[in-house]
């Protein structure tokens, strides 16, 4: 498979470096430190359009594929995991309308996502349904004209003031189970629409993940994207083409921990030479840098495979985000390792970098999840 960018591509990806180098990089720490969104990094990110990466030209987007999405997060992510997180928020809270929206509704919200002006998160996870997304109790009562949604969905990322634009998955018809799923376009100003709990992270802390609660929310029929009984299958078609992009955002992650692992080791002196020319680290620098090489080429592979259509696109993009998660954290911790105390510290990035890992191993399913789903894949 030919992993050559285009020169759009590179052009993309020197950008965004420029962007994570001299805008985020230095503020970093301090979003870490507060857990404050940073709004002018975002609009910095939404007049380059990268907001907008997957949604098509026609609506204002830049109509990029998949891998240059995971392009784009992977640079963030080497400096900051939140700020990357946006990105991924943006691509991720557009995959449901891309697979089902109907024109009408493209013409309604994909401009205003686009730009910035609307910002978009998807709302699956409950506190009784989590890896089990057939156990969601949230409802759907057809009431006209209208649905009315009730129930309640946690860890929503880029909830809490950051988005107008939910896609909310609720049961329409109980007694067919998983088959009963449909998924709506939820915008934050209907009437019965509550933000809850905002919760207290131990990375990604400039992220807000809250709660969502909904009292007969009164949804127009209009914004049901493709059919009753649909949202499962969205679901799972959505989570697909989510992976690679949270497989990106941790060779990201993994990636800026090794390079600040290795200067700290051509700098730092001990028994009169650079920790670097001793043997023990420079085994765990070459083990960080193949396995991070490794789990890049896995998520290039699996975005063009998911992009392409082709039918081991799923279970690559598991592959993908299975591989990069674990490395992720075994490559952030090795870095830790590599600082000695120093690593421990707050200041000190690979800190921060190994607490943002963590959450890739559950983000998008878990990675025991991940397991069955190749497994299955490779038993059908």
């Amino acid at each position: 498979m030919n992993f050559t960018l285009t020169e759009q591509q590179e052009m993309i990806r020197r950008t965004v470096r420029d962007i994570a180098q001299k805008v985020v990089a230095p503020r970093a720490a301090e979003m870490d430190r507060t857990g404050e969104y940073p709004w002018d990094i975002k609009e910095v990110l939404a007049r380059q359009g990268l907001l907008g990466l997957l949604i098509p030209e026609e609506y204002d987007g830049v109509g990029a594929d998949l891998l240059t999405a995971c392009l784009v997060i992977e640079e963030l992510a080497k400096v900051d995991g939140s700020t990357a997180c946006i990105v991924v928020g943006a691509v991720d809270g557009v995959f449901t309308m891309l697979i089902a929206a109907n024109e009408d509704q493209k013409k309604r919200y994909f401009p205003h996502l686009a730009s910035g002006a609307m910002g978009g998160a998807i709302a699956i996870t409950e506190p009784g349904a989590g890896s089990d997304v057939s156990a969601m109790s949230t409802r759907a009562v057809r009431d006209g004209d209208y649905y009315r949604l009730s129930g309640v969905k946690h860890f929503i990322t880029m909830g809490g003031g950051i988005s107008e634009l939910f896609t909310v998955f609720a049961i329409t018809d109980p007694s067919k189970g998983s088959r009963g799923i449909s998924t709506f376009i939820v915008e934050k100003d209907y009437r019965g629409f509550k933000i809850g709990k905002h919760e207290d992270k131990m990375g990604m802390r400039a992220v807000p993940n809250v709660e969502i609660i909904m009292e007969d929310v009164l949804v127009p029929a209009t914004n049901l994207l493709g059919k009753e009984g649909d949202g499962f299958k969205l679901v799972m078609q959505a989570l697909d083409r989510a992976r690679p992009g949270v497989a990106a955002q941790s060779v990201g992650l993994a990636q800026g921990a090794l390079d600040y692992a290795i200067e700290y080791s051509k700098n730092r002196v001990q028994f009169g030479q650079p920790i670097g020319e001793f043997q023990g680290i420079q085994f765990m620098l070459a083990d960080m840098a193949t396995q991070v090489e490794a789990a890049r080429y896995l998520t290039y592979r699996a975005a063009i495979a998911i992009q392409e259509g082709a039918k081991e696109g799923p279970k690559l993009a598991a592959m993908a985000k299975l591989l990069a998660s674990d490395t992720a954290m075994r490559v952030t911790t090795d870095a830790v390792q590599v600082l000695g105390g120093y690593g421990y510290m707050k200041d000190y990035p690979v800190e921060r970098m190994m607490r943002d890992a963590k959450l890739m191993q559950l983000f998008v399913g878990t990675n025991q999840i991940q397991r069955l789903i190749v497994g299955r894949a490779l038993l059908a």
